[in-house]
């Protein structure tokens, strides 16, 4: 978030998380129809900052001839008393729509509201993230999914890790709230991303228990005479 105020670093991390938190809740909302991914924020500068919207339809979130951008950087810069000029908002497709769990959680939302079954709609998502090369996948819906008993249905596929520093860097998680006619069910999405050296689909670093073996090197041994 960019800012002018000379504060200690602390709370500068805990306002730029703030901002992130609240921009990211407030996109989620008004672009759920529209594919959307996520965010990066980036302050090019102590009087700018750019914020990269990810989602699957760029078209729609730009609009015509740029109106609803324009729109939604007004309604960030009134929502954070931000001057104009300081903030500015652009749209970037997502690499691959089948390896960001929150374009799945909010495809999943959609289908359950649409009155499809939970076990049929649950693994239609697991069978397209698998099929877009993640490594593994797991949902769970929570909630009074049949009768007036609440409770928690999971579905699983490939291979996923539960702990370690690795966690962090490989599994993208979502969770969605489903009004449904019953009640509220809670919707989690977790995908272990595929190993990418580029970094574009997937992380960069390797899992730790990864070993690589190269070839020996043709080394001819010299003799002297």
């Amino acid at each position: 978030m960019a800012t002018t105020l000379n504060i200690s670093k602390k709370r500068k991390f805990v306002a730029d998380g703030v901002f992130y938190s609240e921009v990211n809740e407030l996109l989620s909302r008004k672009l759920a129809e529209d594919g959307y991914a996520g965010l990066v924020v980036k302050v090019t500068s102590p009087s700018r900052t750019e914020i990269v919207i990810l989602a699957t339809r760029t078209q729609e979130i730009i609009g015509e001839k740029g109106q609803r951008i324009s729109e939604l950087t007004s309604l960030v810069q009134n929502r954070f008393n931000l001057q104009p000029g300081t903030v500015e908002l652009f749209v970037e497709r997502v690499a691959a729509r089948g390896l960001n769990a929150q374009t799945q959680a909010e495809s999943l939302k959609y289908k359950l509201l649409g009155g499809l079954a939970v076990r049929r709609a649950c693994y239609g998502v697991l069978r397209f993230v698998m099929e877009s090369g993640a490594k593994g996948a797991e949902v769970s819906v929570s909630g009074k999914v049949r009768g007036q008993r609440a409770k928690s249905q999971k579905f699983a596929d490939g291979y996923m890790i539960k702990s370690g520093q690795a966690r962090e860097v490989y599994i993208e998680t979502a969770v969605r709230h489903v009004m449904m006619r019953q009640g509220i069910l809670g919707v989690k999405v977790a995908i272990m991303l595929p190993h990418d050296p580029r970094g574009v689909v997937g992380p960069k670093t390797p899992l730790s228990d990864v070993i690589k073996i190269l070839e020996p090197k043709d080394v001819t041994e010299k003799r002297p005479f």
